[in-house]
């Protein structure tokens, strides 16, 4: 008998421990969310940002919001390597969890894979087109890419989801700024 992939430990632990699984992301709970970032005036935009991630990140199943969990802690040590394994086995088993594909798009942004990153940018918008993440993220990309047109176009499209964004409103004006199309 084969040894199990060391990656499918965390899938097991998960099926062990578990007998129920979390609830998957609410509609209807991110759409209140989302109106309630759309406010201008909004005072708690960094806590209503944190629950919209915080629906974003559960699947449904233990396994893939351990699998999640792990790709994501990979990525903070460092190991874009682990990131990646363990966030492709989640894009594999939950290929509809838009979030397991941005975190990917992440993984191989830090590696230095921009197409791989690109590719992956596009399941999660197809997947989840209020994704004001992968919209920065692909801003991003397009910016480092000297698309810096584009790049302002989809800065903007993330800025029209997300109006609390302050990095992305930092781009816009340096963009802006660069393509001339700013009073100084």
């Amino acid at each position: 008998m084969t040894r199990p992939s060391p990656l499918l430990k965390p899938v097991f632990l998960a099926l062990a421990c578990s007998v129920t699984s979390p609830a998957v992301a609410d509609p209807d709970r991110l759409d209140e969310l989302f109106a309630e970032l759309q406010d201008p005036q909004a005072a708690d935009w960094q806590g209503v940002e944190a629950q919209i991630w915080q629906e974003w990140s559960r699947s449904g199943s233990p396994a893939m919001d351990l699998l999640l969990q792990r790709g994501r802690e990979a990525m903070e040590a460092g190991d874009l390597q682990a990131a990646v394994d363990h966030l492709t086995a989640l894009t594999d088993h939950a290929p509809d969890f838009a979030e397991g594909w941005n975190a990917r798009a992440t993984a191989f942004y830090q590696e230095g894979e921009l197409g791989l990153a690109v590719a992956d940018i596009e399941r999660a918008l197809a997947l989840n087109p209020r994704h004001f993440g992968a919209l920065s993220g692909f801003g991003m990309i397009l910016e480092e890419l000297g698309h810096r047109q584009q790049a302002l176009e989809v800065y903007g499209a993330a800025l029209a989801i997300h109006p609390h964004q302050p990095p992305v409103e930092e781009a816009i004006e340096r963009i802006k700024r660069e393509l001339g199309e700013q009073e100084i």
